[in-house]
């Protein structure tokens, strides 16, 4: 039996089975009242914490205060400073609020003795209701007859035409290990930038089993699913003029419609109505394949650029 990564050790998804993989990265581990420790995280290029993970990991600090016949139906969530991927997260879990129908968490993350992340999330008890309807989910094609996120790669590092500075960024995703597979719906040319419409939809599911009867997993994954690449849409209108300096979320609220499987394939679909003052608004709809939407997001982020210059490709 393989040891464990240490107290605030990056984990590699390969040590472990497909579902420790996910135990691991969204189970912060004590239980509530007392506070929660996070110890294992996925680190994105920016070598910053990622915030869906934060997210989820906070989902289920506050799910382990509350009876198992409640589920979370909303969270919005802020965060304050920047996450040291080399130090444990301590998740500090409020009982704001214990009702009959509604319960409601206020989780703190801390790092150093200050805020990183602050959350309130909201359980209910299941309940009929007659009043239902929802929107419509997009025509796209199914994810099988889509490439998945290191087929488009490896066929993008095919190319020989491609430019080096997208080479080497290619070649350092695909060295990344992420709990999540991704199949996108209109992946984009990376030698012709193109500036597009602020929208993309890519399919989406957990690496592993996690199993009918975890509803919390699969709500602690769908938080992590919600924060990846979602404020990038925001850019797709502005690749050609401008370079990213710095992005970072601001905020990040989410509302749990319908039961869901996390480790089947779902869409998530992306779109960003607003950008000015170095922020920008993106919303987003997760659906299940048959055509029930099953999760809504909203985030505000921080988007900084300068003016591309045009470069040779020699």
């Amino acid at each position: 039996m393989q040891a464990l990564p240490r107290l605030g050790e990056n984990l590699s998804l390969t040590d472990l089975s497909s579902l420790s993989r996910l135990s691991l990265f969204f189970t912060p581990g004590l239980c509530s009242p007392n506070p929660t420790r996070g110890r294992h995280y996925w680190i994105p290029t920016t070598q910053r914490l990622f915030g869906g993970q934060i997210v989820g990991q906070a989902l289920v600090a506050a799910a382990k205060s509350v009876s198992e016949d409640v589920h979370v139906h909303s969270l919005h969530c802020y965060f304050v400073r920047a996450g040291d991927p080399k130090v444990p997260v301590l998740y500090q879990v409020e009982r704001t609020r214990t009702g009959t129908s509604f319960s409601v968490r206020s989780v703190k993350a801390v790092q150093h003795g200050k805020p990183i992340f602050v959350c309130q999330a909201s359980f209910q008890q299941a309940q009929p209701s007659p009043v239902q309807h929802q929107c419509s989910m997009p025509a796209v094609p199914p994810p099988e007859e889509l490439l998945d996120h290191e087929a488009l790669i490896a066929q993008y590092l095919r190319d020989p035409n491609l430019h080096e500075k997208y080479r080497v960024g290619l070649n350092r995703i695909a060295a990344q290990e992420v709990p999540i597979e991704i199949k996108m719906v209109n992946p984009p040319t990376l030698n012709k930038l193109q500036n597009r419409e602020p929208n993309q939809m890519f399919w989406v599911r957990a690496r592993g089993h996690i199993g009918e009867g975890d509803i919390k997993m699969h709500c602690c994954v769908a938080a992590y699913i919600s924060d990846y690449a979602f404020l990038g849409t925001a850019l797709l209108p502005h690749h050609y003029q401008h370079k990213v300096c710095f992005m970072a979320s601001l905020d990040h609220s989410m509302w749990f419609h319908a039961p869901f499987r996390a480790d089947h394939w779902m869409l998530y679909e992306c779109k960003s109505p607003w950008a000015g003052g170095s922020r920008a608004l993106v919303h987003g709809q997760l659906w299940r394949r048959d055509g029930v939407l099953a999760v809504s997001c909203s985030q505000e982020g921080v988007i900084r650029v300068k003016p591309r210059v045009s470069e040779s490709k020699l």
